[in-house]
């Protein structure tokens, strides 16, 4: 047992580091997916944020439109996950692994734990640029600010299996990018832009009822001081249960990979 534990290890540390290299040679793809986010916070920030802030001022609509904003920089560096693991199935990487004697799982680990550090490098530099253009955190505590960032960190976890999943299923990688567009466009019709009740009425289930907005919610009641509600526990369901659905479907669908 100690033996596989120390070759898994290892071996997934050499597939995080492979990850890690790649994306450092091939920045495009997560440039693009970052500056998604970013231009999406300036444009609603300066260009609709007067009108959308329903007269409370710009710097109030700031403050409303961070946290999601980072809940969506999440979901879009995800995207980038199935692409590149839609490339190592295409290309016959995962097929060259599979004759080498290295720990099956590695591979996914790898592609999983590297994503999620991009994810977190991108919502510091996103949040960095929040700060710039006047987001304050409200009386958060030092526990908050953890709460916060370890909700961001398990939220990436859950997206990430799911995007494997999607690299995994997908032919090549347009698909797989086309497979992971619900990961962006989510973040799009949930809380992070105007408040549910102010959706039309046949939409607010729509955006209610679905991963995004109880963690778009808990993370404005942590740094913003407003109520959670039942959105902690539904965030945290929401993080785990797609976690754990996306492990179980991708270590699924690599098992089938690996044995044509």
């Amino acid at each position: 047992m100690s033996a596989a534990f120390s070759l898994a290890v290892r071996d997934s540390s050499t597939m995080l580091r492979r990850n890690l290299l790649h994306a450092r040679r091939y920045p495009s793809l997560t440039l693009n997916l970052l500056l998604t986010p970013v231009m999406l916070l300036l444009l609603f920030v300066y260009i609709f944020g007067d009108s959308m802030s329903g007269g409370a001022g710009r710097s109030a609509y700031i403050a409303y439109i961070v946290p999601g904003i980072l809940l969506m920089t999440v979901s879009s560096t995800t995207v980038g996950t199935a692409v590149s693991v839609s490339n190592d199935t295409t290309e016959g990487i995962i097929a060259r692994f599979r004759t080498m004697a290295i720990h099956r799982g590695s591979v996914l680990i790898g592609h999983v734990i590297g994503s999620v550090i991009q994810s977190v490098l991108s919502v510091l530099l996103v949040g960095a640029v929040g700060v710039a253009i006047g987001f304050r955190s409200v009386d958060a505590t030092a526990l908050e600010w953890v709460a916060a960032f370890g909700l961001l960190v398990l939220f990436a976890l859950a997206l990430t299996w799911i995007a494997v999943g999607m690299g995994l299923i997908s032919p090549n990688v347009e698909a797989a990018s086309n497979n992971a567009l619900p990961l962006i466009f989510l973040p799009l019709i949930s809380s992070a832009f105007v408040p549910i009740d102010a959706m039309p009425g046949w939409f607010q289930p729509i955006a209610e009822y679905q991963p995004f907005t109880p963690a778009i919610e808990t993370l404005r009641g942590l740094l913003l001081n407003t109520g959670i509600g039942n959105n902690g526990w539904l965030a945290l369901g929401w993080s785990v249960g797609l976690a754990v659905l996306g492990y179980f479907w991708s270590a699924s669908k690599f098992h089938s990979a690996t044995q044509r």
